[in-house]
């Protein structure tokens, strides 16, 4: 298994589909890292040479924010956002979505499950209009 940013990356599958396994890097990110260090996106990890590892350990390390590095970036703008007061802050306070989204629907993801509410829905003995 290859170990890159701290992340043991599966050994068979694809390079390309393993470096999304890293916190940061998502499949055109993947392509243009394989891109830069002139490996091929279809050979296996466990088929990569050390060389090769080594190539795409160095492109990520000096050029890409990612795992650690990029979390407490985001947490840290997460907080300034809550600090100064802005809307998207209060969105992120009060746990609900933070870009426009509807919420009278939908937005269980971010709200949690329902919570019954008593004395909504219809009563024993009263008939549909």
């Amino acid at each position: 298994m290859a170990r890159i940013a701290g992340v043991d990356i599966p050994k068979n599958k694809r390079v390309e589909a393993s470096l999304g396994y890293i916190y940061g890097i998502g499949p055109a990110l993947s392509r243009k890292i394989l891109e830069q260090t002139g490996v091929n996106p279809d050979t296996r990890v466990k088929d990569l040479t050390d060389e090769e590892v080594n190539r795409i350990r160095e492109v990520i390390d000096k050029n890409y924010r990612v795992e650690g590095d990029l979390r407490k970036e985001i947490n840290f703008n997460v907080k300034r956002l809550i600090e100064i007061g802005s809307y998207r802050g209060l969105r992120h306070r009060r746990g609900l979505p933070a870009r426009g989204q509807r919420t009278k629907t939908n937005a269980r993801t971010k709200r949690g499950s329902r919570k019954t509410v008593a004395g909504r829905g219809r009563r024993r003995g009263m008939s549909k209009k």
